[in-house]
């Protein structure tokens, strides 16, 4: 072989050092077009999902303030206009009631639904070892026990802080809780007024509790249940207009 074919060869290492080069200079060229002048560690568009909703939920809460005490001035001009004596005052307490914005109080059931260890095993012999789903509070167990209690006759829930009506909805996403745009981690409470015998019996009525409750007893999940003589629900005090989609005109 002459000396000038040996120069035209390529050696295998210098073919790789061009492509490493090649494709070092696409990254960049991607990362830019991509960046379009921004810190992709730092854009704002670029923030996970997570700080997002806790950031929404800290709007949320101030948002609540103001609504209760938007509400307190609206209940305190209908009690000047429409005496709590009379009959048009009378049916605006039964209608606030009926509907929880007021606070009601008795005797009452609070339910402790609590998360297993990450690191949790198998208790008992014969059921598979736990998977990460197996180990966290689902939506569905909150609702059980939400729709068992009301079956039980409660006057009034209350999720962790918030007063639960008629279009409120229970919902998880991960092993956190969306209530009425807050945000909530386990341990989840859920509190009832109510006759106590009634409320538990129907907490030992409900297949769905009942299931959990075997969850519970394979892989050390958190159920409680504390009697109260006396508890004090707060009204609610968000906002109860009805969101739904609508058709692309």
């Amino acid at each position: 072989m002459t000396n000038s074919a040996q120069r035209l060869r390529i050696r295998p290492a210098r073919l790789f050092t061009f492509a490493a080069f090649a494709l070092a200079g696409l990254i960049f060229w991607t990362s830019f077009n991509t960046a379009q002048g921004t810190n992709l560690r730092t854009d704002d568009s670029m923030l996970r999902l997570t700080d997002l909703i806790y950031e929404r939920d800290r709007a949320n809460q101030r948002l609540d303030g103001g609504n209760a005490s938007l509400r307190e001035d609206v209940d305190s001009l209908a009690e000047r206009d429409h005496g709590a004596g009379t009959a048009p005052g009378k049916e605006l307490r039964e209608a606030e009631r009926a509907a929880g914005a007021t606070e009601v109080d008795g005797a009452g059931l609070t339910v402790t639904l609590t998360d297993a260890p990450p690191d949790a095993t198998a208790l008992i012999p014969g059921v598979p070892d736990p998977t990460p789903d197996t180990l966290v509070v689902h939506q569905q167990d909150l609702q059980a026990v939400v729709n068992a209690l009301w079956a039980g006759g409660a006057e009034g829930i209350r999720v962790m802080d918030q007063r639960l009506i008629s279009t409120s909805a229970v919902r998880c996403v991960g092993n956190t809780l969306i209530l009425q745009g807050r945000v909530y981690s386990p341990p989840y409470k859920i509190t009832a007024v109510g006759d106590r015998q009634d409320l538990q019996a129907a907490l030992d009525a409900e297949p769905a509790v009942q299931n959990y409750l075997r969850y519970v007893e394979a892989y050390g999940l958190g159920y409680e249940v504390d009697r109260h003589d006396s508890v004090t629900l707060p009204g609610y005090s968000g906002t109860v207009g009805l969101h739904h989609a609508r058709p692309v005109e």
